[in-house]
């Protein structure tokens, strides 16, 4: 008599997802829109709590999309080898861990390192669709992956609303502590009513070297930034430190080169249709970047002749509008890029963009033109970063779409982290040497030069174009 070995993973079928399974992913998901937007508002709120100036408060914004740019690509990667509820369990954790760090922070150093922590947020929808498609149909799957980004969205708009009242009812501290009690809570529900998955079986090795080295070059250029804008230092210093970042940026780009599973396959850049899509993904970036410190500084300041000095609440309330478009121009951008080609639907976004920002830096003295310059704002910046995903997507082969799309995710973050710190440097370097806020001019210099890097977008698209052509 014969005997045949099954493997374990095959010999059982998956358990299906109940409505608490997706449930506990739902509410997991809302928490974690709610702790990610609970900054913007907050930021001016938090500099003069923690008596930092504004290139130190923008790094509280940069700190998590750090952690996100490194996590992005090997999310999947680290599902699919130990299991995807394991690992967003793990997550979870460090999330947690953030989130407590920086609820009970006495100052800058020790909640950067709280955002730090809580930036591995960004691998938990991607493991959240992992489980659901692992457990569900392909129809129930994609009905659930709606759900599941609807409540990360609504968790977005819920973070902008409560900022200002937890922040004055209780304190600062509390705008953290609070959604992550949430997330405690919605991990231990995950935890007891989803399914175990198997891991499935793969060849790929996790590439950490390559994810230690991208998150130090970050980490270095950002730091970097800080520190030679801050002034006082001397030549052979700022050459330095310049040197530092590219010898770690260089020492990435070999690693992946040479790795046998990168966590950015950078083989793509040499297709034209990727390279034009990060080219213009990176460029859009560092504007929306810019315009995520500038429009809540501008807000908060108060000043004679400009700014309003409104209370984080206010600032919530007139950046709800914009995030609700950011949430919006997502599906629109896809839907155009389709209609009209991804091309189109760019050079409309930078347009408008730049268009936007020319004008906020001629007329800026009433607080619904800055609300209505972040909707238009992040309106076009989503649809066209949504509209060259969906392009580039259609443009590789079905086998590298994930890579494609990670390179541009990766490209995305690093954007804004750069304009979001550039900012910042900005508004420090134009600030009242009595009074230590910044000046008018420097916000003008700061919206000009935003719509200045948006227009020459537009070049950037006459480059790819003529590249893709060749």
């Amino acid at each position: 008599m014969s005997t045949t070995t099954v493997h374990p993973a095959r010999a059982v079928s998956p358990v299906r997802l109940g409505r608490r399974s997706v449930g506990a992913l739902g509410t997991l998901a809302l928490a974690l829109g709610t702790l990610q937007s609970v900054v913007e508002p907050a930021l001016p709120l938090l500099q003069r709590e923690l008596g930092v100036s504004p290139a130190d408060g923008a790094l509280i914004t940069t700190a998590l999309l750090i952690t996100g740019a490194v996590l992005t690509p090997v999310a999947g990667k680290l599902g699919d080898r130990y299991g995807g509820k394991r690992v967003l369990l793990w997550l979870m954790a460090v999330v947690s861990a953030g989130g407590l760090l920086a609820g009970v922070a006495p100052n800058l150093p020790v909640l950067l390192a709280g955002q730090v922590l809580q930036g591995v947020m960004v691998g938990a929808l991607p493991l959240s669709f992992i489980l659901v498609r692992r457990h569900l149909s392909a129809g129930e799957s994609q009905a659930a992956i709606g759900v599941v980004l609807a409540l990360f969205t609504g968790g977005g708009i819920i973070g902008m609303l409560v900022a200002g009242p937890i922040a004055h009812g209780l304190s600062w501290q509390w705008i953290f502590a609070l959604p992550t009690i949430a997330i405690v809570g919605a991990t231990v529900a995950v935890a007891r009513w989803m399914p175990d998955d198997p891991p499935a079986p793969s060849g790929d090795r996790i590439d950490w070297p390559g994810v230690a080295l991208l998150g130090t070059t970050l980490l270095a250029l950002v730091l970097g930034l800080l520190t030679v804008t801050g002034g006082g230092l001397p030549w052979y210093a700022v050459g330095a430190v310049v040197l530092v970042v590219a010898a770690l940026g260089t020492g990435w780009v070999v690693v992946e080169r040479r790795a046998a599973a990168p966590m950015v396959d950078l083989r793509m850049l040499a297709r034209p249709a990727v390279r034009g899509a990060i080219v213009l993904t990176f460029v859009m970036s560092i504007t929306f970047g810019m315009v995520v410190i500038l429009i809540p500084q501008m807000f908060a300041v108060s000043a004679d002749g400009y700014g309003f000095g409104l209370s984080t609440t206010d600032i919530g309330l007139l950046l709800l509008p914009g995030a609700i478009a950011g949430a919006v121009s997502d599906s629109v951008g896809g839907f155009a890029a389709r209609r009209f080609g991804a091309r189109a639907v760019v050079v409309v976004g930078i347009v408008v963009t730049a268009v936007t920002l020319v004008a906020l830096a001629a007329v800026h003295d009433a607080a619904w033109q800055l609300a209505v310059a972040k909707v238009l704002t992040a309106f076009a910046a989503g649809a066209g970063t949504t509209a060259l995903l969906a392009g580039t997507a259609s443009a590789v082969e079905a086998t590298d779409t994930g890579i494609a799309t990670s390179l541009l995710v990766v490209t995305r973050l690093f954007g804004v982290i750069l304009g979001a710190q550039a900012t910042g440097t900005i508004l420090v370097a134009g600030a009242d040497g009595a009074t230590g806020l910044p000046t008018e001019s420097a916000f003008v210099t700061g919206f000009v030069a935003a719509g200045v890097v948006t227009a020459l977008s537009l070049v950037a698209v006459r480059l790819t174009r003529n590249g893709a052509r060749a």
